[in-house]
């Protein structure tokens, strides 16, 4: 049976994502993406490419902090999507991203698990893995996004068999570009006020929670309601600086207890309930 497998390298995405959407660079923050949109296209875009080769499944390669981003939690839950994560040091550099999805690429093409590869990326570091999962027959799909022959490298734009360009059009309908409004600042705003002496956990609770997510926006907003009804847990990018706040109010850590309390009442302010 012939097969295809979808190789994705989120940070290109993002990256270029915003280039084709804004002419320029732009943090991640600032992006929103569609998950559903994303993966119908890419199954589309696989099914096209592979001649009706019938899809093994997506991978996704990125970073994670301290567990996964809310759009990690949305693809991972998703059928037919495999997640795979490497790690963010501390100058936010993705660490063993690129490694991940080498070896997966080169270990489905030498148990024939596959016969098509389309690969979402850019970098030339790919170059020796597309070689070998040739080698053993696989047919290599290169996507970029426009304007994506300035974002790839030259050499594995030619050694993969084929390339294709997804249009600003198409980009647009899986990303959106909110600005700095759409951004969690890393330090929150909270942080630079004076601490009242009296703030109790409770009121330091409430405070906290509501100074970073009333940032979020309401597509935002929406899609962490989805995420809670089915895991009631936060997102690491909103419990790390909903934490960092709470803990500057207080003037100390918080108990395994007190996070559990915070971490609870944040579900209830996502979910419309806190009182």
């Amino acid at each position: 049976m012939q097969r295809n497998a979808v190789f994705v390298d989120a940070g290109y995405l993002y990256s270029q994502s915003a280039v084709s959407l804004t002419g320029a660079n732009a943090a991640r923050p600032s992006l929103r993406l569609d998950e559903a949109e994303l993966i119908n296209q890419l199954k589309s875009l696989a099914l096209n490419l592979s001649a009706g080769a019938q899809l093994l499944r997506i991978y996704w390669y990125d970073g994670a902090k301290n567990g996964m981003t809310a759009e990690q939690l949305v693809l991972a839950d998703m059928a037919d999507v495999k997640v795979r994560l490497g790690s963010i040091n501390s100058a936010g550099q993705q660490k063993g991203v690129d490694s991940l999805l080498v070896t997966d690429l080169i270990d489905l093409a030498r148990n024939q698990a596959i016969s098509d590869a389309v690969i979402v990326t850019g970098d030339g570091d790919m170059r020796v893995a597309v070689q070998i999962a040739q080698s053993f027959g696989v047919r290599v799909h290169l996507v970029g996004l426009e304007p994506s022959s300035a974002s790839q490298s030259q050499l594995l734009r030619q050694e993969a068999d084929t390339v294709h360009e997804i249009p600003k059009i198409d980009v647009a309908k899986f990303m959106k570009h909110y600005g700095a409004l759409a951004a969690i600042p890393a330090v929150p705003v909270a942080a630079k006020q004076p601490v009242e002496v009296s703030l109790t956990f409770e009121n330091a609770v409430a405070r906290s929670i509501h100074d970073i997510l009333s940032q979020v926006s309401l597509d935002e907003m929406e899609r962490l309601r989805g995420l809670v009804a089915s895991n009631p847990s936060i997102p690491a990018q909103y419990d790390r600086p909903i934490l960092g706040t709470c803990r500057h109010l207080i003037s100390r850590d918080l108990t395994d207890s007190e996070r559990r309390t915070m971490r609870k009442a944040a579900v209830q302010f996502i979910q419309g309930t806190a009182d």
